[in-house]
């Protein structure tokens, strides 16, 4: 593996997702930026391919938590790839550390 191939992930590893009725232990792959227009912070990503969670989101978009070592957060799963892998997206806090200081 290169030193570019991740780069650009600012978090990529274990996490759990969940409803009111099930956790589910998964893979992702997350990113995020802050966005000047709405002056939020945007962050997305995919969930690797996991039977429960095409059963949790039962081909709709659905709100869950996303919990990584580093925090939890609120996002909405949606529109899985060819592969299987749910796409999830959320607004505000993510469930990873982000760099909050301004460098000159």
């Amino acid at each position: 593996m290169s030193e570019h191939d991740h780069d650009e992930d600012d978090y990529r590893g274990p996490a759990v997702v969940f409803d009111q009725r099930r956790e589910i232990l998964v893979e992702v792959v997350l990113r995020g930026h802050f966005e000047p227009i709405d002056g939020r912070f945007h962050w997305y990503g995919r969930l690797n391919s996991h039977d429960e969670v095409t059963a949790l989101a039962d081909g709709r978009r659905a709100e869950v938590v996303l919990r990584t070592p580093e925090g939890e957060a609120v996002g909405t799963l949606s529109d899985p790839d060819p592969w299987g892998r749910y796409r999830i997206t959320g607004v505000g806090r993510p469930p990873f550390p982000v760099e909050t200081s301004l460098t000159a």
